[in-house]
């Protein structure tokens, strides 16, 4: 699948901008991660594009590993002939799906997709609304506020952090250095 038929699918069943900025932050992170690992940047990025396409329109309230989202996306993604090893890597980003995350792909995308939402969330709240002043240090200060942000679960970042195989302060500063060149596509940088 190519990005612009991914952009096309996102679009398609995700209406809000913010959580298409969402996807576009995790779009960024993977390909950065591929690059750093010299695998398939296309390929992680489109994960990243598509990991929560569905989460709008399929919700899964629920948490069940056969319903709703990830679960109906990936269905879809089948049909469509989308690779399997990303297709696991999908449903295994849901922790409540069941699928190990037993490839590089599919850690990488644990290890980032809370993580971006709590970074651009740390940005929006600084004076700057920028990555471009965004620290390690204020980020670690951030995750022990647990009224900050409270959706964004603290503990898949620490597990995603050692499922990759990464230091944690050295995997957000990756992060952050990564997406600092798209802040504008992710609706910060506006002071």
């Amino acid at each position: 699948m190519t990005r612009d038929e991914a952009l096309a699918l996102m679009h398609e069943h995700t209406a809000s901008e913010a959580l298409r900025r969402h996807m576009y932050a995790v779009e960024t992170a993977m390909g950065a991660c591929a690059r750093r690992l010299g695998e398939d940047e296309e390929a992680w990025a489109t994960v990243g594009l598509l990991h929560d396409f569905d989460y709008e329109s399929h919700p899964n309230e629920a948490r069940s590993p056969t319903e709703g989202h990830p679960a109906f996306g990936v269905a879809l993604l089948r049909e469509r002939g989308y690779p399997e090893p990303l297709c696991r890597a999908i449903l295994g980003h849901a922790t409540y799906s069941g699928v190990p995350r037993d490839t590089p792909v599919a850690r990488a995308l644990f290890a980032v997709d809370e993580l971006c939402g709590f970074l651009v969330a740390c940005a929006l709240v600084r004076p700057s609304k920028s990555l471009a002043d965004l620290s390690v240090r204020s980020v670690r200060k951030k995750l022990k506020d647990r009224g900050f942000a409270r959706a964004v679960d603290r503990d898949e970042i620490r597990q995603g952090a050692e499922e990759f195989g990464v230091d944690l302060d050295e995997h957000i500063d990756f992060v952050i250095q990564a997406l600092r060149p798209e802040e504008g596509r992710l609706g910060l940088g506006h002071a």
